[in-house]
């Protein structure tokens, strides 16, 4: 079995790398694969770069390069529900693009406008949850080439969509992974409240949200 990790940005990365060892390190282009071994299976982490086209780029490379069976999508996310609270983390049932027109993606390729996170890898992170104590909820994830931070916009993105978070690169990996048939899921930590605020907290909470993040993907993989 081969695992691939997508992750947007460094620190959402280097809690899972400094889980998995020593890696051997392969450069196709300008992204950088890291290469592992380990709890019997080979795992592939990419720090994608921010937003959906870094994100689509990376996981097509780990689908038709490494040959990946699985994909999870790990890192943090802006609230945008009041039961979720900052470091919560949301797995997603299914991702979806706040910023496309949806039936254009219904009505052309790929024909579907919901991504839908894989049964199985959904469960297997709700039980790596219960083992590591950690708060979770099951929702919608939406993704949009913009960093929240108006509260306007927020309400906008609740009314249209009713995530419980919102970040910048998961859609495009669930589109990628439906696409290609890869089961496909995605593991946030609820960095901001995407509101006026939302710079102040991220700045303050992305470590240890990443961290949380990290627990929960390796806990997952050991499983898997």
């Amino acid at each position: 079995m081969t695992i691939g990790i997508i992750s947007a940005m460094p620190s959402e990365v280097a809690g899972i790398r400094q889980s998995l060892g020593e890696p051997e390190i392969k450069k196709i282009g300008k992204e950088e694969f890291y290469i592992y071994t380990c709890f019997g299976k080979k795992i592939v982490s990419v720090c994608s770069g921010v937003a959906k086209v870094n994100a689509a780029v990376a996981t097509q490379m780990l689908i038709s390069v490494f040959g990946c069976d699985i994909l999870l999508n790990a890192g943090i996310a802006g609230g945008m529900n009041t039961k979720v609270g900052i470091c919560d983390i949301v797995i997603a049932d299914d991702v979806m693009h706040h910023d496309v027109t949806t039936r254009f993606l219904v009505n052309y390729p790929p024909y579907c406008g919901e991504f839908k996170c894989d049964k199985a890898l959904i469960s297997a992170a709700e039980r790596a949850c219960d083992k590591s104590g950690i708060k979770y909820f099951r929702g919608r994830v939406v993704s949009g080439e913009q960093f929240i931070s108006d509260s306007a916009l927020k309400a906008e993105i609740i009314a249209n969509f009713n995530p419980l978070a919102v970040e910048m690169e998961c859609a495009a990996v669930g589109q990628c992974a439906v696409i290609n048939g890869i089961p496909f899921a995605a593991i946030k930590c609820v960095s901001d409240n995407a509101d006026e605020d939302a710079e102040m907290s991220f700045e303050e909470i992305e470590t240890i949200a990443a961290k949380k993040v990290a627990e929960i993907v390796i806990e997952m993989i050991k499983e898997l």
